[in-house]
């Protein structure tokens, strides 16, 4: 108030309201794995979160798709020779309504394949970025070691739980493309074995792997092939039509125009058997992705439609074929409920329906706090909302004033969150409660030793995950 010394009127304003509470941003991930590049103009961003909101962005920063190499067995198979996805991941998370993201770039298509050190490195930058609430590696499961791959992701639970308490894991399962009756072992058992019992409830793991539609049929031709190898094929095959031998000599020169190559590669489609197989294959093999980067799609999209607080299922998956695995409702069972809690979220195929997924639960599937994903995720935006709101307080008089304006402060933001359903109850009553002052949270020696304690009791909606309706014949009335 100004010192009143000279007559006449002074005005004075106070603050009617209390201070808001800003709803923190929930589906914002942080991809780590290997670009084409990383630079800002001349600007490395090699080990740096670098903010994307687009595919248009990420080509800009981080480059294109790498140029994939394959090999021809003696028995005519063929074998990619490299394992670089991460684009065609990237790909998958905005075909499924993906938005901002950050990336980290850890090294470029030069590197001597999928290193487990540089992807975990990759992880340490992430404390330094708040905004963060996702954390997805879908080249872990690329590691040429199983062991190696659940590390790593126990890492990222490790990230989530222990060091920064505000960031959900989203990972795959090692193998998922095979079958769990694959002959080297039922790969969900190995999953749930090697990925540990720390901060299970701050991730979520989904089976199987995607047969996707990511790469088209004419971004390939033989110079993803060895081509001394598919020349040696195609000599064979075509020794008996001397008018393919002007295109098969073509393949082995160093350098074609762009109009050759397409020839050539038009006239191999025509001609030969072989090579159209081969480009099936191949094609194929590229599309086979983890599942990762679309659920961290399908996670923003239905934040954005329906709120963090709905469960991320029983959505469609988009530029998806089928599950590289078909799984009965009965499959299904020790998925969803098995003994350890590990649960692995399935992805299915329902005909008339599509590709869907159908399952909602964290790694923690015991626990009855934590066993559902938008339990734990609406969980972690109330406490991040509320932490930084309250950070207006601090170093406020620790009294009966302050209390009250936290308390409505909060009050106001959680009814909010019920109004637009994401706390459960009839009424506000039902759904929250906030606790506040000295002889409710806080003792006399907390007030001496500079403590305000707060006590948020939140009742969130938890998803109808199994419906039953009852059926009973009645007696005829008339």
């Amino acid at each position: 108030m100004a010192v009143m010394k000279t007559p006449g009127v002074y005005v004075v304003e106070k603050n009617a309201f209390p201070n808001s509470v800003v709803e923190a941003p929930t589906a914002v991930p942080a991809f780590i794995g290997y670009t084409e590049k990383a630079a800002n103009g001349s600007k490395s961003l090699l080990n740096v979160p670098w903010r994307i909101t687009s595919m248009a962005e990420y080509r800009s920063y981080f480059g294109n798709a790498p140029i994939p190499k394959f090999t021809i067995n003696d028995d005519g198979t063929i074998v990619r020779t490299d394992n670089f996805t991460f684009y065609y991941n990237m790909m998958l998370f905005y075909a499924n309504g993906g938005g901002a993201c950050y990336i980290v770039s850890v090294g470029d298509y030069t590197a001597n394949g999928i290193e487990k050190d540089k992807l975990e490195a990759g992880i340490t930058p992430l404390v330094k970025e708040q905004e963060l609430t996702l954390i997805v590696i879908p080249e872990a499961v690329n590691l040429a070691n199983a062991n190696d791959c659940f590390a790593l992701q126990t890492a990222m639970l490790n990230h989530c739980g222990a060091v920064m308490k505000n960031r959900f894991s989203i990972v795959d399962v090692y193998g998922g493309a095979k079958d769990r009756k694959d002959p080297n072992g039922d790969i969900v058992n190995n999953f749930r074995e090697g990925i540990g019992s720390n901060y299970l409830d701050y991730g979520a793991a989904y089976y199987p792997w995607l047969n996707t539609s990511v790469v088209q049929e004419n971004e390939l031709s033989f110079v993803n092939l060895d081509k001394a190898e598919l020349k040696a094929q195609l000599d064979k095959e075509l020794a008996h039509k001397p008018e393919a031998a002007p295109y098969l000599e073509k393949l082995t020169e160093d350098t074609l125009s762009e109009v050759d190559r397409n020839t050539v590669h038009k006239v191999l489609l025509q001609i030969s058997p072989f090579y159209n197989e081969a480009m099936k294959e191949m094609r194929t093999q590229l599309n086979v992705l983890p599942v990762s980067a679309a659920m961290a799609g399908v996670y923003t999209m239905v934040d954005n439609s329906r709120g963090v607080w709905k469960a991320p299922a029983n959505v469609s998956i988009a530029c998806v074929i089928s599950p590289s695995v078909n799984m009965s409702h009965e499959e299904q069972e020790d998925l969803n409920v098995p003994i350890s809690g590990k649960a692995v979220n399935a992805i299915r195929f329902f005909t008339g329906e599509g590709i869907k997924v159908w399952g909602a639960r964290t790694l923690d599937g015991n626990s009855l706090d934590w066993r559902y994903i938008n339990v734990r995720r609406t969980m972690l935006m109330l406490e991040e909302s509320v932490r930084n709101a309250a950070k207006a307080y601090v170093f406020d008089p620790n009294d009966a004033n302050t209390w009250i304006n936290v308390k409505s402060m909060i009050a106001n933001f959680l009814n909010g969150i019920w109004k637009r359903g994401g706390l459960a109850g009839a009424i506000p009553d039902d759904a929250y409660s906030v606790h506040i002052g000295l002889g409710e949270t806080m003792t006399p020696e907390d007030i001496l030793e500079g403590i305000m304690r707060i006590t948020v009791l939140v009742a969130i909606t938890r998803p109808a995950e199994f419906i039953e309706i009852t059926f009973q014949q009645q007696m005829q009335k008339s």
